[in-house]
């Protein structure tokens, strides 16, 4: 786990080293460089795998040169195979086998790798970059190209070094809708992000710059014919595997638990395929609503791991909000980064590898949002009168939610209705124009031959996942200088997960059904018959009480009047509403704390 940059022609050493060191959080362990007159690399090391010198980057082979930020997980298999073609190699790197894969398959390498993975491979033959990031985008790859200028990174802010980058106004309005920037835009013009999945070609020469899909989620609705059981013991051996996998590492490895399904279960199979007793970490917060702390120590004792509760004040996200710019490097809006940077902080002291139950929700439908919209679903499929007549009586309702429900009501297509649903601001009234959807090559998710509660999940996994849940995850426990490892997103379990009958994970009402049925295989049902929380800050009170002021004086008209065509009075009534009870509107203020902050440190007015 490391940070990468490079770009296309001789750079000096000081400018390197200059770009390398506002990232330095990514690999405190070593920092190398490699000047040549075609291109300049260089490299922030967390060593994780064969810790001797001669693996640290960039790394060179026969010429070839690699870059390279993550984990090859089956790299040993890969790598016996190419022994047995006749390679030899110096290291017992993961690395090592990157660049050789390339030198034997060539652009299909990437096919043959199973981990999470962002690289560069300088081919002196082709006088081309070869580069790639993994199939789901759990690593994080950018490159700035312009002209004749090609250059490449792990975060924003090495490519802002020593530019005046200019904001992307579409880009802007596109964070005010999803509360991140969805790939491939990022905040600045002509700064891109690498889709997940895709690889490229740069040609030095030319400059010619080519990507290419080399794998993306089944549109087909496809799934497997044979019986429940055969269903789950092939997902429980594929999730044994993926686990084990991921547990291997030269340095200490622990386990992040919140109670949950998904970290329970990774928790479950970890401790049984180690034998011997493993670290765990949970989060406690002082207000009990957003505590689930007790359920994971429940868990943790008959588990037998050796947990670590992590206690979270108000003070403690006072402290951490002034510093999210500094990780997230553009505007971020999921506030259990807060958490989870201090989770990683705790972490850290103990472990240098920490596994994480993230992705279980979306593979599995497990989102109280999915569960609504099935019960929408339904609504929808009964002549048009019903609905109207819905919609007129929960609009006089003094629930707030079911106000809301009553005006996406309106919409005519449950597609448009889920997307209406997930907004974070009414558009016209916050911008005076209407909503900012992604391009059309998400949209297809939701339009696919699948049913259309399989497509919500597709949609969200090319999206909401990608974009704010592995980013939260990778810069949270890469400001400490922590992997996190997210075994339920092995690709393999991702392309089995989506052939599993949608009964098998949506019945009788219940999400995640068949990952649940494993999961009571190692611990007792009754420990998790209880409502889905889920990793939430306590924020919504918080704002009320700890934090009332730190809001509105963040959330000055002074400060408000920075963002371009803002309707001042329409953001100060939501935080009115907020404050007296009337409406939970905690994720939209902190949408804006966000910004706000991001844009104090990184743009001069």
């Amino acid at each position: 786990m490391c940070g990468i940059y490079g770009v296309n022609h001789k750079q000096s050493e000081q400018k390197i080293r200059r770009v390398l060191s506002t990232i330095g959080f990514r690999g405190p362990d070593f920092s190398g460089i490699r000047i040549a007159d075609r291109y300049s690399f260089g490299h922030n090391r967390l060593a994780i795998i064969d810790l001797e010198e001669r693996s640290n980057q960039p790394l060179e082979d026969d010429a070839y040169t690699i870059v390279f930020n993550g984990e090859i997980y089956n790299y040993i298999e890969i790598r016996d195979v190419l022994l047995k073609k006749g390679y030899r190699f110096a290291t017992d790197s993961d690395t090592e086998v990157i660049i050789k894969a390339y030198r034997e398959y060539g652009q299909e390498c990437v096919t043959y790798f199973n981990g999470m993975f962002a690289f560069v491979i300088y081919d002196p033959k082709k006088n081309i970059f070869f580069g790639a990031r993994d199939r789901l985008g759990k690593k994080p790859f950018y490159y700035y190209k312009k002209n004749e200028m090609f250059e490449f990174a792990s975060q924003l802010k090495q490519l802002s070094e020593g530019k005046r980058l200019k904001i992307d106004k579409k880009s802007e309005k596109l964070y005010f809708r999803y509360g991140y920037i969805p790939e491939p835009y990022t905040i600045y013009k002509d700064v891109f992000k690498l889709e997940a999945g895709y690889s490229f070609i740069y040609d030095l020469k030319t400059h010619n710059f080519e990507k290419k899909q080399y794998w993306d989620i089944s549109t087909t609705d496809e799934h497997f014919t044979t019986s429940y059981d055969d269903i789950k013991k092939a997902l429980k051996d594929l999730l044994l595997d993926s686990v084990r996998s991921r547990l291997h590492a030269d340095v200490p490895v622990g386990l992040f638990l919140s109670g949950g399904v998904d970290s329970s279960l990774v928790t479950a199979i970890a401790a049984r395929e180690l034998g011997e007793k493993i670290n765990t970490f949970s989060i406690k917060f002082s207000d009990s609503e957003f505590d689930e702390s007790n359920y994971a120590k429940e868990v943790a004792e008959i588990l037998g791991t050796s947990h670590h509760t992590l206690m979270c004040s108000p003070n403690d996200m006072l402290e951490l909000i002034e510093s999210l710019p500094e990780y997230y490097d553009e505007p971020y809006n999921d506030a259990s980064s807060l958490a989870m940077m201090i989770l990683s902080r705790e972490t850290k002291k103990h472990v240098t590898v920490a596994l994480s139950g993230d992705g279980g929700d979306e593979l599995f439908w497990g989102y109280h949002s999915y569960m609504r919209m099935a019960k929408v679903s339904k609504l929808y499929a009964l002549p048009k009168v019903f609905k109207t007549v819905g919609a007129a009586l929960l609009k006089r309702s003094s629930n707030y939610r079911l106000r809301r429900i009553a005006e996406g009501l309106k919409i005519d297509t449950l597609e448009e209705l889920f997307l209406y649903s997930n907004r974070l601001f009414d558009f016209e009234k916050l911008f005076n124009q209407k909503n900012i959807l992604c391009q059309d090559e998400y949209k297809k998710y939701l339009y696919s031959n699948k049913s259309f509660l399989e497509r919500i999940a597709d949609y969200d996994i090319k999206t909401y996942m990608n974009g704010d849940i592995f980013t939260k995850v990778d810069r949270a426990t890469m400001a400490y200088s922590l992997e996190a490892r997210t075994p339920l997103v092995d690709y393999k379990v991702v392309e089995f997960s989506q052939k599993i009958p949608f009964e098998h994970k949506f019945k009788n009402g219940e999400g995640k059904y068949i990952l649940k049925d494993i999961l009571y295989d190692y611990l007792p049902k009754e420990l998790f018959e209880r409502p889905k929380s889920g990793f939430t800050v306590p924020l919504k009170n918080w704002f009320r009480n700890e934090l009332k002021t730190y809001v509105y004086e963040t959330l000055s008209r002074e400060n408000l009047a920075k963002i371009d065509d803002i309707n001042i009075e329409y953001v100060n009534q939501l935080i009115d509403n907020h404050m007296n009870g009337s409406e939970n509107n905690y994720h939209q203020i902190w949408t804006l704390i966000s910004y706000l902050k991001w844009r104090e440190k990184y743009v001069t007015d």
